[in-house]
């Protein structure tokens, strides 16, 4: 029923768009370069955090593919084991959560990691043991813009209602 009033309401406005997106959450999760840009090859949370870096690749790929059976992919199940009481937007809430704590690029509802929103090395509580995979790779706040529009399905999206990007 709020689907149907949704799209009333998006058909009598001009300026207004709907987008085939999950979830802010997810769009994050798909993204191709998160794991790299989160953890150093050298970080431990590589190993402490490999049931969740698994049942994000398995989510990801399953709804990629149009497989919106998740609940029984192992891996998920292994990270999760209650995920039958949630629904995709708070699973993903939860697996991002999860792989991005005690990192810059933490996001939990309300709040967006300071290295997510600077460019690399602005944030100023950064400690010295504080690493990621972006330490090499140093980017502006533009450029982690245009790597998440364009490693995600913001590129397949945006352009289907006629916007543009100038990435």
């Amino acid at each position: 029923m709020e689907k149907k009033r949704l799209k009333k309401y998006v058909n009598e406005k001009e300026n207004v768009f709907l987008l085939d997106i999950i979830c802010f959450e997810y769009i994050l999760l798909e993204f191709k370069e998160l794991i790299e840009w989160i953890y150093a090859p050298e970080d431990e949370f590589l190993q402490k955090r490999a049931r969740a870096i698994a049942a994000r690749h398995k989510l990801v790929e399953s709804l990629q593919s149009d497989e919106f059976d998740y609940k029984g992919i192992r891996e998920i199940v292994e990270y999760d084991k209650t995920v039958e009481e949630h629904n995709i937007e708070q699973l993903s809430a939860k697996l991002l959560f999860d792989l991005t704590r005690n990192t810059g690029f933490e996001v939990s509802k309300g709040t967006l990691g300071e290295c997510w929103i600077k460019s690399c090395c602005e944030w100023d509580q950064r400690q010295e043991d504080d690493i990621c995979g972006l330490d090499y790779d140093r980017l502006s706040v533009f450029d982690k813009m245009k790597r998440i529009y364009v490693g995600s399905s913001l590129k397949l999206q945006i352009p289907k209602v006629g916007l543009e990007v100038m990435a």
